[in-house]
C-alpha cells in the first residue's frame, strides 16, 4: 500500500452532515484534515426532499441543498473530501492509527466516526428483485420516474410522511401503507398529508412486491385479520427506517450497544483513546440533522485538544 503523503491530524470517516460539521470544525482549527465518503458527501440528508426544522431556514430547503453548502464551506476552510472512497479497515489502537480503503492507507492522529445509517429493508418477495424497477429507497432519486403514476409508500414516521408529500406533487396517486393502528409523525406533517390527498391505510403490511420487468402491483395484508389483498401500483417507496452502518467501527474494537449503536461520552469519546463519533451511528436517541451536526461540533473540539494539546487532555 502506497503510504507516500498520507499522514493527517485527523480522519473523518463518512460525509454525512455530522462528517462534514466535523470537517469544517477541524480544518477550521487548522488541523489537516481528511473525510472519507464511500458514495457522495450529504449521506442521507441529501435524499431528504425537503428540510424545513433546520435552525435558520424557515423556508425550507432540500436536503441536497443543504449538503452541497456544507460541502463548499467545508473546502473553503481546506478539508480534503475523497469521494467515492470506501474505507475498509480501521486500526485504532496505539499511534499512530490507520485507515484503509480501497485505494490507499493514511495514517492519524485522532479518527471521528460518522459513518449513518442504512436503509431498512422490508424482505420480502420482490423487494430486491425489483430495486431500480419501480422499487426504490430515495424518493428524491427516483421520484422523478413517476410522474402522472400510481406509487405506494411504506412506513409510519416522519420520513415517510415527507417522502409520501414529496410524491405527490408528481405521481397521479400516493398511497401510505403502515403496519401500525397509528402514525408515528409530527402533527404538521399529517396536516400535510390530509392537504395533500396522501391515502395512509392503517394495520396493513406489505407482503409482496410483483410484477414482469417492471413493478406491476403489491400484496397487501391485513394484519388484524390476516386478509390479504392484491393492489395495483407503478412504484414502490421503502422508508421503515434505518440501521447503523457500524461494522467497520466493531471490526476495530469500538463498542456499540445492543442494536449496533457506536457508544458514546457527553464529549463524543469512544471507549478508544483519540476515536470519536458522531450522528446517526452513535446512541443517541434522535437522529436528526441538527443533532448530527450538534454531536460533531463537540467530536471536533475535542479531536483538537488531543491532537494539539495532548498534556491537558483529560481522559
Amino acid at each position: 500500500m502506497n503510504m507516500a503523503g498520507s499522514d493527517y491530524d485527523v480522519i473523518v470517516v463518512g460525509a454525512g452532515p455530522a462528517g462534514l460539521t466535523a470537517g469544517i470544525y477541524t480544518a477550521r482549527s487548522g488541523l489537516k484534515t481528511l473525510i472519507l465518503e464511500e458514495k457522495f458527501p450529504g449521506g442521507l440528508m441529501s435524499e431528504a426532499p425537503l428540510v424545513e426544522n433546520y435552525p435558520g431556514l424557515h423556508e425550507g430547503i432540500t436536503g441536497l441543498e443543504l449538503a452541497d453548502r456544507m460541502e463548499l464551506q467545508t473546502k473553503k476552510f481546506g478539508a480534503q473530501i475523497n469521494s467515492p472512497e470506501k474505507a475498509i479497515e480501521l486500526k485504532l489502537e496505539g499511534e499512530p492509527k490507520t485507515v484503509r480503503t480501497e485505494k490507499n492507507t493514511y495514517r492519524t492522529r485522532a479518527v471521528i466516526l460518522s459513518l449513518g445509517n442504512i436503509y431498512r429493508r422490508l424482505n420480502i418477495p420482490g423487494e430486491k428483485e425489483f430495486r431500480g424497477k419501480g422499487m426504490s429507497y430515495c424518493a428524491t432519486c427516483d421520484g422523478h420516474f413517476f410522474k402522472g403514476k400510481k406509487v405506494l409508500v411504506v412506513g409510519g414516521g416522519n420520513s415517510t410522511a415527507e417522502t409520501a408529500i414529496y410524491l405527490s406533487a408528481l405521481a397521479s396517486s400516493v398511497k401510505m401503507i403502515h403496519r401500525g393502528d397509528s402514525l408515528r409523525t409530527e402533527d404538521a406533517l399529517v396536516e400535510q398529508l390530509r392537504s395533500n390527498s396522501v391515502n395512509i391505510i392503517l394495520n396493513t403490511a406489505v407482503k409482496e412486491i410483483r410484477g414482469e420487468t417492471m413493478v406491476k402491483d403489491v400484496v397487501l395484508e391485513d394484519v388484524k385479520t390476516g386478509e390479504k389483498r392484491i393492489v395495483e401500483t407503478d412504484g414502490v417507496f421503502v422508508q421503515i427506517g434505518e440501521d447503523p452502518s457500524s461494522v467497520i467501527a466493531q471490526n476495530a474494537g469500538v463498542k456499540t450497544d445492543e442494536k449496533g449503536y457506536l457508544i458514546v461520552d457527553s464529549r463524543q469519546r469512544t471507549n478508544l483513546e483519540g476515536i470519536y463519533a458522531a450522528g446517526d451511528v452513535t446512541n443517541c436517541p434522535v437522529k436528526q440533522i441538527g443533532t448530527a451536526v450538534g454531536q460533531a461540533i463537540i467530536a471536533a473540539m475535542e479531536a483538537f485538544a488531543y491532537v494539539r494539546r495532548p498534556s491537558q487532555y483529560p481522559r
